[in-house]
């Protein structure tokens, strides 16, 4: 095994020679939970990226929608496929930067493996039941510290600190991740949610391009590529060199305007938020039936865990399909789901 421990080390040397004094090194990380013998063609954070990918709760993403459109069809844009433009987004900024993609791409694929199904609403559905909001990077940390592998008896995946620090530190109202690589991640997630967000609402028809405000097209562009684009080169210009990874006042200004907009003409409108209704009410639903009925959840969730937590680590992971057919086994015996 070790010749091939050095495909490894020539790897970490490569990173040592050619990455910025501000990226992270895969040698240098601060281990696991878990000790474990370094695997000898893979840097550490490469073996993340790829546990995180082999997971159940990365394959459920692909049915989890990103945000609800109620004209969607097949506009609807679903977490995975939100998971992989952030990781393209953040890889292109990282490589400007010359910081750690590795470390960049495993935190990108698993900053939402916790999100619940329909979007934000499942956040605010499960919060009633908890003393603290529920907030989906922190069950995302659960998930791949706990959750995964719990039908082996839920070791997780053990990942190194600076990737669930990414995660667990990616979105706004959290402390800025502790890595420039958790910081790019951060703000692609930022840049790629509202750019595509935007491009679906366009897409089937509740944003007309002509209303987007004029002070946001002229700082960021006029077609969703240029919009993204222009933040990459924002960042990558003001923060190459540099210990910190930010956007200029311009930029950010723009972005927000952009949330501002969309607040109002997409994740607000009257439409959404009677589909946000319908689904709050069927993940509410769900969690007091499994609640008062815990032996119906699956086998994997019959631990000695406090009920209420089984419960809701088992509908939050459940996808929009899973929330829609078993609501229906539930309460609508008989009745087709998707009717």
């Amino acid at each position: 095994m070790k010749h091939l421990d050095a495909v490894r080390e020539r790897t970490e040397d490569l990173e040592r020679a050619s990455l910025s004094t501000w990226a992270t090194l895969a040698s240098e990380s601060k281990g696991r939970d878990r000790f474990e013998e370094a695997d000898p063609l893979r840097t550490a954070f490469q073996v993340d990226r790829d546990r995180i990918t082999d997971t159940r709760a990365f394959r459920r993403l692909r049915d989890k929608t990103q945000v609800v459109i109620a004209a969607g069809g097949d506009h609807r844009r679903d977490r995975l496929t939100h998971t992989l433009e952030v990781t393209q987004v953040a890889r292109t900024m990282a490589r400007g930067l010359r910081l750690n993609e590795d470390l960049v791409e495993a935190i990108a694929l698993g900053h939402d493996l916790g999100h619940t199904a329909f979007g934000d609403a499942g956040e605010e559905a499960l919060s009633i039941f908890t003393a603290a909001p529920f907030r989906h990077h922190e069950q995302s940390v659960r998930v791949v510290e706990h959750l995964e592998h719990l039908e082996q008896g839920g070791s997780g995946l053990n990942l190194t600190w600076e990737v669930r620090d990414g995660i667990l530190n990616h979105t706004s109202g959290t402390p800025a991740p502790a890595t420039a690589e958790g910081q790019v991640v951060r703000l692609a997630d930022r840049v790629a949610s509202l750019a595509y967000d935007l491009a679906d609402a366009c897409a089937v028809g509740i944003v007309r391009t002509r209303n987007v405000p004029d002070d946001v097209v002229g700082t960021l562009g006029a077609t969703t590529a240029g919009r993204i684009a222009t933040a990459i080169r924002d960042v990558v210009t003001v923060s190459i060199d540099r210990p910190d990874v930010r956007m200029s006042p311009p930029v950010t200004v723009a972005l927000d305007r952009l949330r501002a907009f969309l607040d109002t003409a997409l994740y607000q409108r009257p439409m959404a938020s009677a589909e946000r209704d319908r689904a709050i009410h069927s993940l509410r639903s769900l969690v007091v039936f499994f609640l008062e009925n815990p032996e119906r959840m699956p086998a994997e969730h019959h631990g000695a865990a406090p009920t209420e937590t089984r419960v809701l680590d088992y509908v939050s992971g459940l996808t929009d399909g899973d929330v829609l057919r078993t609501f229906a086994a539930v309460f609508l015996p008989g009745r087709d789901p998707s009717a």
